[in-house]
């Protein structure tokens, strides 16, 4: 959530920084790693490559629909224009920074408890029996059943590789189980809770539906070629 305060009050393009927001916890060069060693370099790469098209597609069509009026008003009043910045020497802007983390402290403090809170209660829960059950192969909404039943939940993508190893060994579609992955470290509910703190519940809703359609595409496609 800072980092998306800091991308908007820099200037820098909406859509860019949903790029950032979606790409982030998805494409992890550790989580790179163990899916090479647990997997194949193959699923590696396509794993890769489809959070980085995740992202720059979820990027772009929030870019085309200019939502920028979507984001709390707050985050674009902390901007700074660079004739201020110029007439700063360095004391001036450690007292600036200093001032707006303060700020941002202040407004977001709550959600930040609340959502690492809510994290920490269902961190590393994935209900793995529900899912052989319901989303096994012979399912054909096996990954829609995936991706809404990654979304409530909290992990990164490290901890999550172990958990895919064991519904795929289950019988779970290769691509059912790495979209439940992406959901569950991209869509997460903490990660919502965080994020209503600088966007209007319209724009979350927007951010969940475009990423959320495009990992159950990514998922469909994986079942398919792997």
């Amino acid at each position: 959530m800072p980092i998306f305060i800091g991308f908007v009050e820099s200037g820098i393009p909406l859509g860019v920084t949903f790029t950032f927001l979606v790409t982030s916890p998805i494409v992890n060069e550790i989580a790179l790693g163990f899916l090479f060693i647990s997997f194949g370099l193959k699923i590696a790469i396509l794993y890769t490559a489809a959070g980085m098209l995740i992202g720059i597609v979820s990027g772009m069509v929030i870019e085309k629909l200019n939502l920028t009026h979507l984001v709390e008003e707050y985050v674009y009043q902390l901007h700074m224009g660079e004739s201020v910045v110029e007439e700063m020497d360095a004391k001036k802007r450690a007292e600036f920074a200093a001032n707006a983390v303060k700020d941002i402290v202040k407004r977001v403090w709550i959600y930040v408890i609340l959502g690492i809170g809510i994290g920490a209660v269902i961190h590393g829960y994935a209900p793995e029996d529900f899912l052989v059950k319901y989303a096994g192969p012979n399912n054909p909404f096996a990954v829609f059943v995936g991706v809404l039943l990654g979304i409530p939940l909290y992990n990164n993508a490290v901890g999550m590789i172990p958990i895919i190893e064991a519904l795929i060994n289950k019988g779970v579609g290769v691509g059912t189980a790495l979209s439940f992955m992406m959901a569950t470290v991209a869509l997460s509910l903490p990660e919502m809770i965080l994020l209503k703190q600088v966007m209007k519940p319209k724009l979350i809703g927007i951010f969940v539906a475009i990423t959320g359609i495009s990992i159950i595409f990514v998922g469909y496609l994986f079942n398919i070629v792997l």
